[in-house]
């Protein structure tokens, strides 16, 4: 288990960290950066957390939570995913996956797209979909230029399905939806 009893170690004065296999690079590197997108994507569901009423909603989100500290493990170990070290895996999607049958069966068909914002809870479920959507397009980025295990690129795929049909089921169905050209004025 992880145990944190000095929070301020100076390692990081001189603009590197530490990955989990004791490498140190450079905090600006694409794994830093992803580890980062990944680490603001959790921050933005803590967010959201406090204006789900739902305890269902919340118990989903909370797993999502630790999931994204699982997907931080994984991105701070370098390699593939093929080693013993705690890795995303198919199970987290499958899960997600899961969710997102079963919260958009009881959604409307969509007829435009969705405009973020409706509910307050629904609106924060799209920022941290936009988010999500970041920390997947940085994990690419990594994952062209090192290994990665491509289940956390997955994972980070469905996650930001999963909070899009989210959004509208926190909406109950009145999503706000686009309308090309509305405000253009003349005929």
């Amino acid at each position: 288990m992880v145990r944190l009893d000095i929070i301020t170690t100076r390692g990081g004065d001189a603009g590197q960290t530490s990955l989990g296999d004791g490498t140190r690079v450079a905090k600006d590197t694409l794994r830093i950066e992803a580890i980062g997108a990944v680490d603001e994507a959790n921050a933005a569901l803590g967010l959201l957390r406090l204006h789900t009423a739902n305890l269902a909603e919340d118990a989903m989100l909370a797993r999502i939570q630790n999931d994204l500290f699982d997907l931080g493990a994984d991105l701070c170990m370098p390699g593939d995913g093929t080693d013993t070290r705690l890795r995303m895996t198919d199970a987290q999607c499958a899960r997600l996956e899961a969710e997102v049958a079963s919260m958009n069966a009881a959604l409307p068909p969509l007829r435009s797209f969705v405009l973020p914002g409706g509910t307050t809870a629904a609106a924060y479920a799209h920022l941290c979909r936009t988010t999500a959507r970041r920390a997947e397009r940085v994990a690419v980025a990594l994952a062209a230029a090192e290994p990665v295990n491509p289940v956390a690129i997955r994972y980070l795929n469905r996650l930001s399905d999963h909070l899009f049909v989210l959004s509208r089921h926190l909406n109950a169905g009145g999503d706000v939806l686009w309308v090309p050209g509305k405000d253009h004025g003349g005929a």
